[in-house]
């Protein structure tokens, strides 16, 4: 039993030419800057290693020196196949000036391609990336001219379009924990993230490679709860025990005892933010949050909504996520990002990518750089900087619903926020709505041809992604549509129908959102629709708890319909739709008795699973549900399409 505990020269020494070098770490969190800053030193004194290839899933830097930053020096890399980029600007300017080949891949698909190359298997097949930047008919991910190798193709199984993301041996796993024993146990009770450290090792260790691995401390041997480790010893390699300063829990927080879960902070402790643009656009994106629903909320203007669920006091009915493995609590921002208090559970990143690849999220809201009349969005790549996609692909093409949220200008806005609406005193230097992104992080047809519901969010309006292109459907009070809106925009959106934003955004009290979210208004659910001759039958995360929430339904109905005088379609969502289970004997009689007195068609949808299953049960003995997944394949049953 060998003491595997050396130092950091002596590990990084392990490290050959041309060795390709997986390294761990989300923004600072389970960051291994003392192998990193070893590792630069050793290249720096001798030359060597050189012409590495590193492989990282998640964005790794302050944006400054740490992280990543530490190996942007020529000739130690080679080639990089990264997911975020924005926060490490020296090593992303190399790639942007062909310095290095650089790829850039969805962070998910990387996360993972480590579990892939672990099992022995040459890749990852995904459809997370198709008609995006990263598929091989657009860029395929790679940043520059230099990067000649397709390292992602298409193939097709069983009909359907699938990319297909190449692997490769991993020779050295650099990860990250908080205690290990002399025999290379390896326990995280402190770091705020497990991330992929036992893919990592896994896969280095299967590959024939080394798992070198930062820490905080050593323990002595067999002390470690067997529960606690996390990545066991027969894959560690080489243990380091890093100085305080290169082994931070985040980049932002030394340590704090919340991220770790081994307290929970009091609600009094989350303090209010003021009302800017950016609460606004946070408290508008908060409108579409889904009652008892799992969201994502992505980095930068999203974590605007986060505050807002805080004050609103929604976190009884909101699961919140984040992608490196964080769900239930309320996420952290900025360089604590990744991080969160009060969390009900912590899974590794890899296993959260499978959540949200498989369709588990209700909602997501991410950021939005640039959006385009095709209802295109770019967070990627803005000419010479380089931000990277992070795991943007994976949630955008996989959410049931998604929101995007982002100044309508940037660089220099200005408002006024009074009265209910704001007014506009100086526009922002650029444009965020163009006549085409720059780069397609988001693909606005591949959303549509899916039925995917989109809507963007600013602090002056708001757009939705429709069949035939984006709509304006919302303005805020005080705003000129034509003046601020229209006239700043690079293409023409469809201006069918439009409604002032809800005014209680733009006063300085709550908003008292989650009695709007829980109460079951059916007079604003139900609408019949003369152009179509379509009744639709909102049910979006309401709920029916007794009797009288039926009759409130059967008035609504019978009042939309009145004027009709006859019978006619309808179309029901049933997304996040609720039932206490005394009432669905009573629910399913009263679905028959509106089928049969007011309905000559009807289809339903919803994007759960769960959710068709318990309807087809509760319905089949008094009607045919006709349940579909989605909005879209309702409406084609409607008109006899389907």
């Amino acid at each position: 039993m060998r003491d595997k505990v050396v130092t950091a020269a002596e590990a990084v020494a392990l490290i050959a030419n041309g060795d390709l070098v997986a390294t761990s770490g989300f923004v600072g969190i389970g960051t291994p800057d003392e192998l990193l800053e070893a590792l630069a030193r050793r290249f720096l004194e001798t030359g060597a290693p050189k012409d590495l290839t590193l492989l990282f899933a998640a964005g790794q830097g302050d944006g400054k020196e740490r992280g990543l930053n530490r190996l942007a020096h020529e000739g130690l890399v080679k080639r990089a196949i990264g997911g975020h980029w924005g926060l490490a600007p020296k090593l992303a300017a190399l790639a942007v000036e062909g310095k290095i080949e650089a790829y850039n891949f969805p962070q998910g698909c990387i996360s993972h391609l480590y579990r892939e190359i672990a099992a022995g298997k040459k890749g990852v097949l995904s459809k997370v990336g198709l008609r995006t930047f990263v598929d091989p008919r657009l860029e395929g991910g790679r940043i520059n001219a230099r990067t000649t190798e397709d390292l992602v193709s298409v193939v097709t199984l069983d009909g359907e379009e699938y990319l297909y993301y190449r692997g490769a041996p991993v020779d050295i796993a650099f990860i990250r924990g908080t205690t290990a024993d002399p025999s290379g146990n390896i326990t995280m009770e402190r770091e705020a993230l497990t991330l992929d450290a036992l893919a990592m090792a896994t896969a280095a260790k299967n590959s024939g490679g080394l798992v070198i691995a930062q820490v905080e401390r050593v323990a002595a041997r067999h002390s470690l709860h067997p529960r606690q480790v996390k990545v066991p010893g027969v894959l560690v390699d080489c243990v380091v025990v890093a100085r305080p300063e290169n082994h931070p829990q985040t980049y932002a927080t030394q340590y704090s005892p919340a991220y770790s879960s081994e307290i929970r902070r009091l609600t009094e402790e989350f303090a209010a933010a003021p009302l800017d643009a950016r609460k606004i656009i946070g408290r508008r994106a908060a409108m579409e949050l889904p009652v008892n629903g799992v969201v994502n909320l992505g980095i930068g203007m999203p974590e605007a909504v986060a505050a807002v669920v805080e004050e609103e006091r929604l976190l009884d009915h909101i699961t919140l996520t984040a992608e490196p493995g964080v769900i239930g609590g309320l996420p952290a921002g900025g360089l604590d990002f990744g991080a969160a208090s009060n969390t009900e559970a912590l899974i590794n990143q890899n296993e959260q990518f499978d959540f949200y690849d498989g369709g588990g999220l209700d909602l997501a809201c991410l950021g939005m750089a640039e959006a385009d009349a095709d209802g295109n969005v770019n967070v990627s790549r803005f000419g010479k900087r380089l931000a990277g996609s992070g795991g943007f692909i994976n949630i955008s093409q996989n959410a049931r619903k998604l929101v995007f949220a982002g100044l309508f200008s940037a660089d220099g806005l200005k408002v006024r926020i009074e009265n209910g609406g704001l007014s506009i005193l100086e526009e922002g230097r650029s444009r965020k709505f163009v006549e085409k992104v720059g780069q397609v992080t988001f693909s606005g047809g591949f959303a549509r041809a899916r039925g995917q519901p989109v809507l963007y969010v600013t602090e002056r309006c708001v757009f939705e992604l429709r069949e035939d292109g984006v709509a304006l459907i919302e303005v805020a009070a005080g705003v000129d549509p034509e003046r601020d809106v229209l006239a700043k925009l690079a293409f023409r959106p469809i201006v069918d129908v439009r409604k002032e934003m809800d005014a209680r955004i733009f006063r300085n009290e709550p908003m008292n959102l989650r009695a709007s979210l829980l109460d079951v208004d059916f007079a604003h659910r139900i609408a019949y629709d003369a152009a179509r001759d379509v009744l639709f039958v909102n049910l979006e995360a309401a709920a029916i708890r007794s009797p009288a929430d039926i009759d409130a339904m059967r008035a609504a109905i019978e009042r939309a319909l009145a004027p009709v005088g006859r019978k006619t379609r309808a179309i029901v969502n049933y997304d996040a739709f609720e039932i206490a289970s005394d009432m669905r004997d009573l629910y399913a009689d009263f679905v028959a008795e509106m089928e049969t007195k007011h309905y000559e068609r009807v289809s339903r949808y919803t994007t759960s699973a769960f959710m068709r299953l318990k309807l087809e049960r509760m319905l089949t003995r008094r009607v045919a549900p006709h349940i579909f997944e989605s909005s879209r394949d309702a409406r084609a049953f409607l008109d006899g399409r389907s």
